[in-house]
């Protein structure tokens, strides 16, 4: 496993906890004019499903993951640092969790957070969670969220799955914060320009030619051959996600349907965008050009794309991995578990996609 050294502090972690800033980048408009629909019921496959993200997104899919193991085939995580970094604490997040001027994250004191968390059965089990698949990836020029902390995030899986044979660890030198993207491989047109490979920036999608996507794809879904004959372009369809309310989420999320997966034979990845990434602040981006949506095309895969809101307190529509969207009575808030306000919308989501509208009607 490479290992970085040195610090390469810079003003640009703090953009990644909206908390810190006092202004919002302008908001993008909508690219689909039509009033979103609802998140459909789609009796999607209940085994089989995984959650991705990138930066709070990787933060918040680690939660997600660890919170309901038995929920999920796989985790990957781009761009961010050990489950439960922050333990709920701003000045943890900034200064252990992106950068690690107050020392690195101690997994010990991690893990007996964990299992304090399950005395309460406020996550998964330790043989769920042991049975999890997972792909870490961290770009080795990151000055947002430090590569150690990629690295102690491998470390923290190394000690919780059963195999060596079920996590891979990425690392791609000479590149920043962000999400890598293939640069022949995308269908789809996008509203905003790719971010540069190594600084970074822009719509944090780096332009790399590296198809990130497909490579963490093929790593949790070892099992999902390709189409015998290529799918056409599936629909990228825009929901009111008002029927999942919880604070910190936007008014409407997107799920990408590929063609024949309205029929309940198809799986489901959660994809999580990270600070900045939001549709207000980068239009339909991310959700269009990450290269998921052609791996789920060929694989026959649903790929829901929940939405964070920009707000004052988050400015950067962050998704909360420290705590902002808990109860500010609570001494500890529980962002990280099942009952986290945001997990449980998240939940509630994948759960609409794998129950049938027969059902739904029957209620």
């Amino acid at each position: 496993m490479l290992k970085t050294t040195g610090h390469r502090h810079s003003a640009a972690a703090r953009l990644m906890l909206g908390a810190v800033l006092v202004y919002a980048l302008p908001a993008i408009a909508q690219e689909d004019d039509a009033p979103p629909g609802t998140l459909p019921s789609l009796g999607a496959a209940d085994a089989g499903a995984s959650v991705v993200g990138v930066s709070s997104g990787g933060y918040m899919a680690l939660q997600l993951a660890v919170a309901w193991p038995e929920r999920f085939a796989g985790m990957g995580v781009l761009a961010a640092g050990p489950w439960s970094c922050s333990q709920g604490s701003l000045s943890l997040a900034l200064n252990q969790c992106m950068m690690t001027r107050r020392g690195a994250p101690s997994l010990e004191t991690l893990n007996t957070r964990w299992a304090n968390y399950r005395e309460q059965d406020q996550v998964g089990s330790e043989p769920s969670r042991g049975d999890l698949r997972a792909y870490v990836w961290h770009g080795e020029e990151d000055t947002v969220v430090e590569p150690e902390l990629g690295d102690l995030l491998a470390e923290q899986l190394e000690q919780w799955l059963s195999s060596d044979d079920q996590l891979k660890v990425a690392r791609s030198a000479q590149t920043g914060h962000g999400w890598p993207v293939s640069l022949a491989g995308n269908k789809q047109s996008l509203s905003q320009p790719l971010g540069n490979c190594q600084s970074g920036g822009g719509s944090h999608l780096l332009a790399c030619d590296e198809d990130i996507a497909a490579d963490m794809l093929d790593w949790l879904h070892p099992d999902a051959a390709p189409a015998e004959t290529p799918a056409d372009q599936g629909e990228l369809i825009r929901f009111d996600q008002s029927d999942f309310d919880a604070k910190g989420l936007a008014d409407n999320g997107y799920v990408y349907l590929p063609a024949g997966c309205d029929d309940g034979s198809c799986e489901v990845t959660i994809a999580l965008h990270g600070c900045q990434m939001n549709a207000e602040q980068i239009g339909e981006t991310f959700v269009r050009g990450t290269g998921l949506n052609e791996w789920a095309d060929q694989h026959g895969r649903i790929v829901l794309y929940p939405q964070a809101e920009s707000t004052l307190a988050n400015p950067q529509g962050c998704w909360d991995w420290w705590g902002f969207a808990e109860s500010s009575w609570q001494l500890n808030p529980l962002h990280d578990t099942r009952q986290g306000t945001q997990v449980s919308a998240l939940m509630a989501m994948l759960d609409r996609l794998q129950s049938s509208s027969n059902a739904d009607n029957n209620e």
